[in-house]
C-alpha cells in the first residue's frame, strides 16, 4: 500500500465497479454477507428505497491506493433515523431542543437491514480501516455534520471505532444456534418441559388445516414473489406504515441473488394465506430472518412461519445460525438466545457527546443486568444451554 490513500464520496453505487466492491465486501476465504454484497446495495438504489427521496442519499465512502479501490463504506446522509433499528431519536429530540441541528447526519449501515457485519470494507486491512473511519470523521466534520454512525458493527470493527475514541452503545437482538442437533425434535428435547410443550401447541395449532412449502432458488417464480410481496405489504398496513422495500427491489435481488433466498408459503386448501422471506448464505451457513406477512390471521402460524419452520429447515440443512433480527424478547422462549449488537457514533458537539457518553454508561448497565436476566430465563434444560454468540 502506497504511503498515502487518497478519499473520494460515491454519490451512487452503480458508479463503483461491482467486482472491486465486491473483492473489499466478499473476498475469497472470508464470511461471505450477503448485505454488503454490490447487488443487495445497488438494488436499494436503483429500485428507489435508499435514495435522497426517502431520507437515505447514498455517500459512499471510497479510499484508493493509486488505481486500486483499497476500501469502501457504505455511508448515507440520513434525514431522519427511519429504518435503522438504532434508536436515537431521544438524541435527535434533545440536540434540537440545545439549539442544533441533528439531521442530516452521516450514518455507515446497510439500509432497512438490521444484521451484525463489517461496515468499513478492506479485505481485511486493518490500516485502511483506520484510514477509512478517520476519513469518515472528517468527513463529517468538514460538512458540519451533527454526527458519524456506524451500526450493526462487528465486534472487531466496534473495537477499533472505541479506540478511535468513538462512542459505542450495546443493544440486543435474539439468535438460535445449532448445536449439533439432528433434528427439530432434538433441538425440542434441549428445552425445558413448559417450553417444548407449549411449542408443540403452537406448531399443533398453526398446522391445522395449513401446508407450508418452502422455495428456493429456480423454484422460486414471480408468482411466488408476487404474492409474497402482497403479504409483505399487508403487514405494514396492518401497522398503518409504509413499507420500506419496492417491488422492484425484490426483482431485482431475486435475479442477482438467487441462492440467497428462502420462501415459506402457507396454504388453507387451494387459497394461500401467509409467507416468511429468509435470508440465507449457504457458504457461511447463516440465516437471517427477514420479512412476514399474512392476507389472513390463523393463529400461531406468525410462530411457525418466522421460527419453527426456518429453525426445523436450519437443522435439516446444517445451518449453524438463524438471526432472529430486531428487538422481540418472545423469541427467546421459542429457542433464540440474546446475543449483543453494537453500534458506534461520533458527535460534533463536545458537550452533547459528554451528554450522550453517560447516557449511554447507565444505558450499557441497564443492558448488561438485562441481558443476565434474560439468560437467567432460559428456556433450555439446565445444562443444556447454549451460550449466546457475540459475533
Amino acid at each position: 500500500m502506497s504511503e498515502k490513500l487518497q478519499f473520494s464520496i460515491a454519490k451512487s453505487l452503480s458508479a463503483v465497479p461491482r467486482e472491486a466492491w465486491n473483492a473489499l465486501a466478499n473476498p475469497p476465504g472470508q464470511p461471505y454477507h450477503p448485505f454488503t454484497d454490490w447487488d443487495f446495495l445497488e438494488a436499494l438504489e436503483s429500485s428507489g428505497c435508499a435514495t435522497p427521496r426517502t431520507g437515505w442519499a447514498p455517500h459512499h465512502l471510497l479510499a484508493y491506493d493509486g488505481d486500486r479501490l483499497a476500501g469502501a463504506a457504505p455511508m448515507y446522509l440520513k434525514s431522519h433515523s427511519s429504518g435503522e433499528y438504532i434508536f436515537d431519536h431521544a438524541w435527535a429530540n434533545a440536540f434540537e431542543r440545545a439549539g442544533g441541528q441533528y439531521y442530516p447526519k452521516l450514518l455507515c449501515a446497510i439500509p432497512f437491514t438490521p444484521a451484525t457485519g463489517p461496515r468499513l470494507l478492506t479485505a481485511g486491512d486493518a490500516t485502511v480501516e483506520s484510514a477509512l473511519l478517520n476519513a469518515m470523521a472528517s468527513v463529517a466534520e468538514q460538512s458540519h455534520l451533527s454526527s458519524a454512525n456506524l451500526n450493526f458493527l462487528t465486534e472487531e470493527q466496534a473495537a477499533l471505532c472505541e479506540a478511535e475514541g468513538m462512542l459505542i452503545r450495546h443493544d440486543q437482538q435474539f439468535h438460535f444456534e445449532n448445536h449439533g442437533y439432528t433434528n427439530f425434535d432434538d433441538f425440542l428435547a434441549a428445552l425445558s418441559s413448559d417450553k417444548r410443550k407449549n411449542l408443540r401447541k403452537e406448531r399443533k395449532r398453526a398446522q391445522e388445516g395449513v401446508e407450508i412449502l418452502s422455495l428456493s432458488g429456480a423454484d422460486l417464480t414471480t408468482e411466488h414473489w408476487d404474492f409474497f410481496y402482497r403479504c409483505y405489504v399487508q403487514t405494514y398496513r396492518d401497522h398503518h406504515s409504509t413499507p420500506y422495500l419496492t417491488r422492484e427491489f425484490f426483482t431485482q435481488v431475486a435475479a442477482s441473488m438467487p441462492s440467497n433466498w428462502l420462501l415459506f408459503v402457507a396454504w388453507e386448501g387451494d387459497t394461500r394465506v401467509a409467507s416468511s422471506l429468509i435470508a440465507i448464505d449457504p457458504l457461511t451457513r447463516t440465516a437471517w430472518g427477514r420479512y412476514w406477512g399474512a392476507i389472513k390471521y390463523v393463529p400461531c402460524l406468525h410462530f411457525e412461519m418466522c421460527y419453527y419452520r426456518p429453525l426445523e429447515w436450519c437443522i435439516a440443512n446444517g445451518y449453524v445460525c438463524f438471526e432472529g433480527g430486531a428487538q422481540g424478547e418472545h423469541k427467546m422462549a421459542r429457542g433464540l438466545l440474546p446475543v449483543e449488537t453494537r453500534s458506534a457514533h461520533w458527535l460534533s458537539d463536545d458537550r452533547f457527546a459528554d451528554a450522550v457518553a453517560q447516557f449511554l454508561a447507565q444505558e450499557g448497565q441497564g443492558m448488561a443486568a438485562y441481558v443476565d436476566e434474560l439468560r437467567d430465563r432460559s428456556p433450555f434444560r439446565p445444562g443444556m444451554a447454549p451460550e449466546g454468540s457475540n459475533s
